[in-house]
């Protein structure tokens, strides 16, 4: 745990003449932030037009043994279009230190049967297999990209691995929304989805700090 100093003005009383001097007290305080638990999955589809009930959650401040209120932040969640969105939680203790956790939530009517689970290799000049991503069905419409950069996953100078959450719009399209990630907020342009027989793609342009610009293309092996 870090610590860091409050400081608080006491009065002090000293006697010369009717003067008053003040002074500053250093209290240190362990820096702690609130753990939020969401009760079922994190990763939501619904359908264009359907209905979305917050998954409820409770906080836990594991060193200050509180338990803070949890307040959801819908966004700028629209159930009536096609996208992925983030509805985030937060809780403070009562120093003020915050707490997030997030549920992603598609909207889409892409057949639940769709699937794009499996390996994919970013297509990059020359061919490079360690250029790795792993994608995860994680509900209707809704994936998970082990390498979002499609970096070379053995060798860490080429950026750092970042996993992400992607939804299908439909057959050509899919977003990332804005989301929280381990290398900062990331959002994406440039999208597309191609389903022809044998060959998979995705193709992306990535807004991430450390990484460039370009599209990316990664195809299913």
């Amino acid at each position: 745990m870090r610590r860091i100093l409050i400081l608080s003005i006491a009065a002090a009383l000293v006697i010369t003449g009717c003067k008053k001097k003040t002074g500053t007290i250093s209290t240190p305080v362990t820096v702690s932030y609130p753990i939020i638990t969401i009760s079922g999955s994190q990763y939501v589809s619904i359908r264009v037009g359907g209905s979305f009930t917050p998954p409820s959650a409770t906080a836990w401040d594991t060193f200050y043994k509180e338990k803070p209120t949890v307040v959801k932040n819908l966004g700028t969640l629209d159930n009536t279009k096609p996208g992925l969105y983030t509805v985030t939680y937060s809780a403070k203790n009562h120093y003020g230190f915050e707490g997030t956790a997030n549920v992603y939530v598609a909207v889409t009517d892409v057949s639940d049967s769709l699937d794009l689970s499996g390996y994919y290799i970013r297509t990059v000049s020359p061919a490079n297999p360690s250029r790795v991503a792993f994608v995860t069905k994680l509900g209707q419409g809704l994936f998970m990209t082990s390498n979002v950069g499609g970096v070379d996953t053995g060798n860490s100078a080429t950026g750092a691995v970042v996993s992400a959450v992607f939804a299908v719009l439909d057959p050509t399209t899919i977003d990332f929304g804005n989301q929280l990630t381990s290398a900062g907020t990331l959002t994406a342009n440039t999208t597309s989805l191609s389903l022809a027989v044998a060959d998979t793609t995705l193709n992306y342009a990535l807004s991430l700090s450390g990484f460039g610009t370009q599209v990316r293309t990664f195809k299913k092996q």
